[in-house]
């Protein structure tokens, strides 16, 4: 079986990718709290990415950082420590993920990276400036070190729209929300993490090798179509 590491696994989307992994890989969970769930396959280390050591792990066949941030406010009420947490959660966290758990992935036959986007950075929302400037930078790391580990390892993003998740509740926080975050989608829908999950499957596997440095956006159409 592959060796999955999942940062951020224990919550939200990263909790749906565990569930959606474990039975048929070996999955290393590493994230300030435990997940809700046990199986063989799964180990957990507990750790924050920002400020603990991660753990070593010898071997990996993919690795995937789930940790988000939603911080919507406006432009005066962003100070820089808004912007330098969302970048430090984002960006830094995944960076110091790839740096410790390269060589490990550089050691499998079909070694692949997984990080998080959102839309916010191609539909200019209000409210949704630190948060698409950290996940901006999430982008540009995965074009250019798709650019620089190819061959061996492919690195990909998922782009995904609001979500229901723990993280996205205030903006499904009542009825009148929800219908009115629904119609903003063409498709009349929003994401749930299952659908997330199973996309994420899809590009840590080998069905999706012709796939490096893209950002996969799941959008339920409000990006990509004017209806």
């Amino acid at each position: 079986m592959k060796t999955i590491i999942i940062i951020g696994g224990s919550k939200g989307i990263g909790n749906a990718i565990v569930k959606t992994l474990v039975s048929t890989h070996n999955v290393v969970n590493i994230s300030r709290t435990t997940p809700p769930e046990s199986h063989p396959n799964l180990k957990h280390y507990s750790c924050d990415v920002l400020k603990d050591d991660l753990p070593e792990i010898e071997s990996a066949d993919a690795l995937i950082y789930c940790p988000g941030s939603i911080n919507l406010k406006p432009i005066s009420r962003l100070n820089t420590k808004d912007f330098q947490t969302d970048f430090e959660i984002n960006v830094l966290g995944a960076v110091k993920a790839i740096q410790q758990y390269l060589p490990a992935l550089k050691a499998s036959n079909s070694p692949s990276i997984l990080l998080f986007s959102t839309v916010a950075t191609q539909l200019g929302m209000p409210f949704h400036a630190s948060i698409a400037t950290a996940k901006s930078g999430v982008e540009g790391l995965v074009k250019s070190l798709g650019a620089e580990l190819a061959p061996t390892v492919r690195i990909n993003a998922i782009a995904p729209t609001v979500t229901d998740t723990q993280l996205a509740s205030n903006l499904l926080r009542n009825e009148k929300m929800v219908d009115n975050i629904t119609n903003r989608h063409p498709l009349k829908k929003y994401l749930n993490p299952q659908e997330v999950a199973d996309m994420a499957a899809y590009l840590i596997s080998e069905k999706a090798a012709a796939c490096s440095g893209q950002i996969f956006k799941m959008d339920c159409g409000i990006v990509s179509f004017k209806i």
